[in-house]
């Protein structure tokens, strides 16, 4: 899958996609909605250096949720065509351009449905060793993704402000619970997979094509009132504490442009099982993705990173929770989205919530201007950031995922 689109040495007559530093080099192409300042008509479009190319004026395609219907030999000739458009210029090319600093970007489609996975090892682990500490993992996690539906209503574009969610709050176990804001608002450092063409119900997707399936991903924050999850999630798992918001950032980086990025998966410990047939992925499936954390409190005059984990660390790689979701008929249709769940590493630099990194609040985060932090505070505010890297390619950006507490 691997073509010419890829090639390091491709340049566009986009001046700013040639920029070292540029996250959207003619290599990445990612797909945005956008509104001009003169227009309330949600427009398609594709991020190239700073500039937004205008996909509907330049290729006739009316939605972003248009293309990931389609199938992935018909994506994989549109990014050709995309591509040879950007590097060639012809007269008036230009006239479809709009620099990003220019328009309101928007989700970038329209999401039917959410599932948010449970796929990282290590943060199940450590979350699992703060309740269960004998016993961190339950005897499912090895065999089965787990995954819960989330609410596709309360996704949020990048840059809008999270209110503090009230919830049933409880300091014993047994309650009796008061109705409060949380006082324990927490991130999840996640990624986010849109899903295309889809799959008719009663229809279940083999693993071998699951990939046909995966459109591309963004990055996902999963915000978290933990004082609501912990009262709330038994029997059935988290509601309340997640569905209030979830952070999305605007660009969708193609399944086409990840692909110089694939890699095995970190390997599983000596003796875990190996996955059930229907899960057994025959390419390697996790791809080289650095993602990070970064916290501006309001009295800090830049933000700081504090935490940086690695996709590639998960235990269940996208095309396993594609095939699993499907395994039993569920239907999947374009524009629908998958949260990997926290992604967090074996170190603690790689834990992807607050959550761990206070260990649930017992050890506070020291911030480099003296101030500390359990959980988040009105006024934090909280900034995803990724990008694929690998030996002989030109490095990709993913954007960013920001949203500001308030009260």
């Amino acid at each position: 899958m691997i073509d010419q689109t890829h090639s390091p040495d491709l340049q566009s007559w986009v001046d700013s996609a040639n920029q070292p530093d540029t996250e959207f080099p003619i290599q990445n192409l990612p797909w945005t909605t956008f509104r001009t300042r003169h227009s309330e008509k949600p427009t398609p479009g594709i991020a190239i250096g700073d500039q937004i190319l205008n996909a509907s004026a330049a290729f006739q395609i009316e939605s972003v949720s248009a293309v990931m219907a389609q199938s992935r030999a018909q994506r994989v000739a549109l990014r050709h065509t995309i591509s040879e458009y950007l590097s060639n210029y012809r007269p008036q090319a230009d006239q479809y351009l709009v620099p990003a600093s220019k328009v309101d970007l928007q989700l970038p489609c329209a999401i039917g449905d959410y599932t948010d996975f449970y796929a990282s090892i290590h943060h199940a682990t450590n979350v699992g060793s703060m309740f269960r500490p004998d016993n961190p993992l339950l005897p499912n996690y090895k065999w089965i993704p787990i995954a819960y539906h989330g609410r596709a209503s309360s996704i949020v574009i990048s840059g809008t402000p999270i209110r503090r969610p009230h919830g049933q709050i409880t300091q014993a176990p047994g309650g009796p619970p008061h109705f409060a804001p949380t006082a324990r608002l927490d991130y999840e450092l996640e990624l986010g997979a849109f899903l295309g063409p889809g799959s008719p119900q009663g229809t279940p997707i083999p693993i071998a094509a699951a990939e046909d399936h995966l459109f591309g991903v963004c990055l996902l924050n999963d915000w978290s009132a933990r004082d609501i999850q912990s009262w709330e999630y038994q029997p059935l798992g988290p509601f309340l504490a997640k569905n209030f918001a979830t952070t999305i950032s605007p660009f969708i980086i193609t399944a086409e442009a990840l692909e110089p990025f694939r890699r095995a998966p970190d390997p599983r410990t000596p003796g875990d099982p190996q996955p059930l047939d229907y899960l057994a992925q025959p390419t390697p499936g996790a791809f080289s993705i650095t993602l990070e954390v970064w916290l501006k409190t309001p009295t800090m005059a830049a933000p700081t990173r504090i935490s940086q984990s690695h996709f590639a660390s998960l235990y269940w790689t996208l095309g396993q929770m594609i095939a699993h979701h499907a395994s039993n008929g569920c239907p999947l249709k374009p524009g629908d989205l998958i949260g990997s769940g926290t992604v967090s590493g074996p170190d603690k630099e790689n834990r992807g919530c607050l959550l761990e990194l206070t260990w649930r609040g017992a050890e506070p985060l020291l911030l480099p201007n003296g101030e500390t932090r359990q959980f988040l505070e009105d006024g934090d505010e909280v900034t995803l950031r990724g990008r694929c890297e690998a030996e002989g390619y030109r490095t990709i950006g993913l954007g960013s995922a920001t949203g500001v507490l308030l009260s």
